[in-house]
């Protein structure tokens, strides 16, 4: 049996008394908790991630790089000023595996979720292109659009490990298409990425453009990667592998 909030009798309005002594109605607390509820859900943040808030993200443990409070301190600040001094502008964090880039990613989402009532996405770069391919099969009822859709509605969008899949003309295109279609309707968009932000610079052909790392523009394009920086303020994040360390997985 569901319980009845004791302030509203299950109304969802409450009537309170103005310091003038007028009275209004106004949403009940519990009302404002069951949205949260309801966009927590939409959100489809995976259980693996859903324990991750600013509260519990580490950036104090010994050896942590600088940049780690640095990009703490920017997305609470991000989070604080949202939507007025964001203006449609969204992060790209920036790191090698294991800084905790989706850890802070999310903690943006749920904090804009619970503190602003925004709806927001989490989107799996490498799964959504898998879902996009899939829905080529003529047997199967669900179109591209119908996919990409929500991707391209969310008021907050998180675009996980962007860059992960192997580069292609069909991934360039898609990348553009979402990028693009978001930039123009000014959604904010919060972006992950193992792959350096840096410009394109340096040899390209011979020995040492083999020795050079890829940089995000050479995973999803140099067009795009220079429509992100409109698009999104790059966060550094540098430091060893968590996941090796601190957070490395233990029993007992």
């Amino acid at each position: 049996m569901t319980e009845v909030c004791a302030k509203c009798e299950g109304m969802g309005m409450r009537v309170v008394r103005r310091a003038d002594g007028s009275s209004a109605a106004e949403p009940c607390d519990c009302r404002l908790e069951t949205r949260v509820v309801v966009l927590m859900e939409r959100s489809r943040i995976p259980r693996r991630y859903q324990h991750c808030s600013f509260d519990s993200y580490e950036a104090n443990f010994p050896g942590a790089d600088a940049s780690l409070g640095a990009a703490h301190l920017m997305a609470r600040q991000f989070v604080d000023g949202y939507p007025v001094t964001t203006e449609g502008r969204g992060l790209l964090l920036t790191g090698s595996i294991g800084v905790g880039k989706t850890h802070l990613a999310v903690g943006v989402l749920q904090a804009l979720i619970t503190e602003k009532g925004v709806r927001g996405l989490f989107c799996d770069y490498r799964e959504l292109l898998k879902e996009i391919q899939h829905s080529y099969n003529p047997q199967v009822l669900t179109t591209e659009l119908e996919i990409l859709r929500p991707v391209f509605d969310a008021e907050v969008l998180v675009l996980d490990e962007l860059g992960a899949s192997k580069p292609t003309e069909w991934v360039w295109d898609t990348v553009a298409h979402i990028l693009n279609t978001r930039y123009n309707d000014k959604r904010t968009t919060i972006i992950t990425t193992n792959y350096s932000d840096a410009a394109p610079g340096g040899a390209t052909t011979g020995p040492r453009a083999a020795m050079r790392d890829e940089t995000l523009g050479d995973r999803i394009g140099e067009r795009m990667r220079s429509r992100l920086a409109e698009m999104c303020v790059t966060v550094p994040m540098a430091g060893a592998d968590f996941r090796q360390g601190v957070g490395r997985a233990r029993f007992g």
